[in-house]
């Protein structure tokens, strides 16, 4: 690598919490937020996590709303990803230009897409992602220039590997330069491998499939991350893991309220 990473860098900036999380080895957690809304970005910032992946692939997210939550996200001390909805180079631009703490990049299933990604990722010499606006390094608690020299090595770049085809080039994904962290989307992964979702977690092309993606990482330095469903399976992931990001705010709140109405409509205990 002939420049330096979030993986290998050593610019300090406190307000990159995942970042300095991830690097000091502390298993910090994520999830993702589908509904466009600032204080919803908000109430979830403020639960005590490490990282907010707004979903802008799978969730009702638009540019108004993607530039209205990273704000709010990071004024909180939290660092805002954005999880695009594919690796054309526009579209990875936009989401940067927001100061987005790090990127997501779905379904990417070949070595050639992972490189495209890093040079749309990257300011020349590195890349080709242009420069013209004021609000990223607003984000990131610095000046244009300051955030200019700094945005190349600690901006997370995530590639995540859902498909057969990711799994079977995940080597040679996780062996390109300014690719920093593999994560598991297990539901998409299921379905390309098993022809169903989600998974139990015991089928063995399942189980071959995720050993692999973690073993890649491991192989080519560079950190793991996967969802996962709550707090049980967030803790038995540290043992294989850097992070993990556990459900999202929709499944969060229909989980909440489907538990507490049955509560409410059991039984009343007879005495």
């Amino acid at each position: 690598m002939g420049y330096p990473t979030a993986r290998t860098t050593t610019i300090e900036n406190p307000r990159l919490r995942l970042l300095n999380k991830i690097k000091a080895g502390e298993f910090p957690l994520m999830t993702f937020v589908a509904i466009p809304s600032v204080r919803q970005a908000q109430i979830v910032a403020l639960t005590g996590l490490d990282g907010i992946i707004i979903d802008c692939e799978h969730g009702h997210i638009g540019d108004d709303a993607m530039h209205t939550s990273v704000a709010a996200i990071s004024a909180l001390g939290v660092s805002p990803i954005i999880r695009i909805r594919g690796p054309a180079h526009d579209i990875l631009k936009r989401a940067l230009d927001t100061g987005a703490h790090g990127i997501m990049v779905p379904q990417i299933d070949n070595a050639e897409e992972a490189a495209q990604v890093v040079a749309s990722s990257k300011f020349p010499p590195q890349g080709v992602r242009g420069q013209g606006s004021a609000f990223p390094a607003i984000a990131h608690g610095l000046t244009t220039p300051e955030y200019m020299k700094s945005a190349d090595q600690t901006i997370i770049t995530m590639i995540q590997i859902e498909t057969r085809a990711g799994v079977e080039n995940v080597d040679a994904i996780a062996a390109v330069p300014g690719v920093d962290l593999i994560f598991i989307g297990p539901n998409d992964l299921a379905q390309s491998l098993l022809g169903y979702t989600p998974a139990r977690g015991d089928e063995p092309e399942f189980v071959q499939a995720v050993d692999k993606i973690i073993a890649a990482a491991r192989k080519n330095g560079k950190w793991a991350g996967r969802m996962v469903n709550n707090g049980t399976a967030a803790k038995e992931a540290r043992e294989r893991y850097d992070t993990v990001a556990i459900t999202g705010d929709t499944k969060a709140i229909q989980n909440w309220y489907i538990a507490e109405f049955e509560i409410a409509r059991s039984s009343v205990a007879q005495p």
